[in-house]
C-alpha cells in the first residue's frame, strides 16, 4: 500500500484529536475531487512497518491525547489497500484501547465485496458514498458532498 500523507495530530477529519493517514489509490475519479494527487495506486510513498508502528506509537502517546484514527484518501476499502488497512485496524484495536476508527470511502455499504465489509464491520465510523460537485456543501459536517452518509458503526458511540 501507499500513502500521500500522514497528520500524526489532526483535528478536522473526525471528532477530537486524531492521527489521519491518506492512503493512495482510488477507482471512483469524483469531478472536483480535492485530492486528485491520491488516485494513483502508488503514489506518493510507501507504507512500512515503521510508519505501521508510529500509528500505533501516536495513538498510545499520553502527552497529546488522540481520540483515534481516521483514514481516508484515496480509498482505503481500495483493493490494493484492503490488506494493510484490515492489519493496521487490527493493531489499532488490539493495541490503543479505548480509540475509535472513522474511515472515508467512495464505496456505498451496498457494494462492498466480502473483504471490503470485513473492514466496515472493525470500524467506528463510515462515511461512504463518491463526492458528488453538485452536491457539494462546505457547511456538511465530515463530508464534502450532500450524498454522503455517516454511518455511526460501533454501538459504543
Amino acid at each position: 500500500m501507499f500513502y500521500s500523507a500522514y497528520h500524526s495530530i489532526d483535528v478536522v477529519n473526525g471528532e477530537g484529536t486524531r492521527c489521519t493517514l491518506f492512503v493512495s489509490g482510488c477507482n471512483h475519479a469524483c469531478k472536483g475531487c480535492y485530492n486528485q494527487s491520491t488516485w494513483r495506486v502508488d503514489a506518493g510513498y510507501q507504507f512500512t512497518q515503521q510508519l505501521e508502528d508510529k500509528i500505533i506509537a501516536d495513538l498510545n502517546d499520553t502527552r497529546i491525547r488522540r481520540r483515534g484514527l481516521s483514514l481516508s484518501g484515496g480509498d482505503p476499502l481500495h483493493p490494493a489497500n484492503v490488506s494493510a488497512v484490515l492489519q493496521l485496524i487490527h493493531r489499532v484495536k488490539k493495541e490503543c484501547i479505548g480509540k475509535d476508527i472513522w474511515l472515508w470511502t467512495g464505496y456505498q455499504m451496498d457494494e462492498l465485496s466480502v473483504e471490503q465489509a470485513a473492514i466496515v464491520a472493525l470500524v467506528d465510523v463510515l462515511i461512504d458514498g463518491k463526492f458528488e460537485q453538485a452536491l457539494a456543501d462546505p457547511s456538511l459536517k465530515w463530508r464534502g458532498s450532500a450524498n454522503q452518509i455517516i454511518h455511526t458503526i460501533s454501538k459504543s458511540l
